[in-house]
């Protein structure tokens, strides 16, 4: 089928602004005021205001991320020698920063259902090489933490959480970051609290932790010129964090609106045509992104497409069959759930401001592919 000129977007950016314009002209103009373009008071207020929103006591705000990621590790001294469990259905972030580190990842399929980390795997990939275990909560919603939890203990091992896609996201009431010893997120633009640009942070309940974080993240810094290691140049830019306060203050009514219209995609969806995303008992999923499984992949795209509808794949390529981790010997095959499903996931157009009449056209157009 021929690509007709989009009718909506994937995600509708312009209109978040439109909606919040007057508080995040505000917020910038007055970053440009107190000239704080790198790090400084707004960078301050935002870690404190997002720590507290996710229900613990320390955060930091960093350039992405990927380098959240990547200076957590550090902080820990992963490194060369040391490995770090993690699954193969991410983005390719989650490994990459464990590979700047010089630890190697041992990636691990995926449970059926939740498309997370499948502790039953665990056991058998931990060796005497073994520093941490990543579990990622993917599209909003958060891992099977307890076994995961229980397994690190029994073993010395550290957790922390890839909550890139989960701001917000709980599982009995804890939200992202009150498992593991700290959480890294992403502020890309496209996230559901996304900045201006790339932004990342990372959060925990460890003052000593944190304090290392920041150091490293302004490199290695104990004073202006003063420096107590090498570090890394990953600081937040004040104008990104003054756009997620402001942002922030609004997550919560977005996160509803995002789960109301999920329940209408997945209400009105036909079983006969996709999977809809899950949701057990005592789990808030955010829908970071608003994830079908379907056997029609293609047709479904083709369809919307015609229609001016975009649709996105998250992911298309499992990790292990990469070729930048070609090196790491991975062969097809070896992560059936990751390869099948792969094959079979699309993500839907979601986001507030989308009009419950353009889900229901979306739904009609591939129901009628039953």
């Amino acid at each position: 089928m021929a690509t007709a000129a989009p009718t909506l977007p994937f995600i509708d950016l312009v209109a978040q602004y439109e909606s919040i314009k007057p508080e995040i002209d505000d917020a910038i103009q007055s970053v440009i005021n107190r000239a704080a373009f790198a790090g400084g008071a707004f960078v301050t207020e935002f870690e404190k205001s997002f720590a507290a929103y996710q229900g613990v006591a320390h955060g930091v705000g960093v350039s992405s991320g990927t380098s959240a990621l990547h200076v957590l590790l550090e902080a820990l001294d992963i490194g060369r020698g040391d490995e770090v469990i993690t699954v193969t259905n991410t983005f390719i972030a989650t490994a990459e920063a464990i590979v700047q580190t010089g630890a190697t990842p041992v990636l691990l399929d995926v449970d059926d259902m939740t498309l997370s980390l499948n502790p039953g795997l665990l056991e058998n990939a931990i060796t005497p090489n073994t520093k941490a275990i990543v579990p990622v909560h993917l599209y909003g919603l958060i891992a099977d933490m307890d076994p995961i939890l229980e397994i690190a203990q029994k073993h010395g091992l550290y957790v922390l959480e890839d909550a890139a896609q989960a701001h917000g996201a709980e599982h009995r009431g804890k939200r992202a970051g009150q498992f593991g010893l700290a959480a890294t997120f992403s502020f890309y633009p496209g996230k559901i609290l996304g900045a201006f640009g790339d932004a990342g942070g990372i959060i925990t309940a460890d003052e000593d932790l944190a304090n290392r974080l920041r150091s490293l993240a302004d490199h290695g810094r104990t004073d202006h010129y003063q420096h107590a290691r090498s570090g890394f140049n990953y600081r937040m830019d004040g104008i990104q964090a003054a756009v997620l306060d402001v942002k922030l203050k609004h997550l919560e009514e977005w996160i509803e609106i995002r789960r109301r219209k999920a329940r209408l995609y997945s209400s009105l969806l036909s079983d006969t045509v996709a999977s809809t995303p899950v949701e057990a008992d005592g789990f808030r999923h955010v829908h970071t992104y608003y994830v079908i499984r379907t056997p029609i992949r293609k047709a479904i795209t083709d369809r919307l497409s015609a229609e001016g509808i975009p649709t996105i794949v998250h992911y298309p390529t499992p990790l292990h069959l990469q070729p930048a981790f070609a090196d790491f010997g991975h062969k097809a095959g070896e992560f059936p759930i990751a390869e099948k499903t792969s094959e079979q996931i699309l993500s839907l157009p979601l986001y507030p401001e989308l009009a419950d009449g353009d889900i229901e056209r979306i739904c009609d157009l591939i129901n009628g592919l039953a």
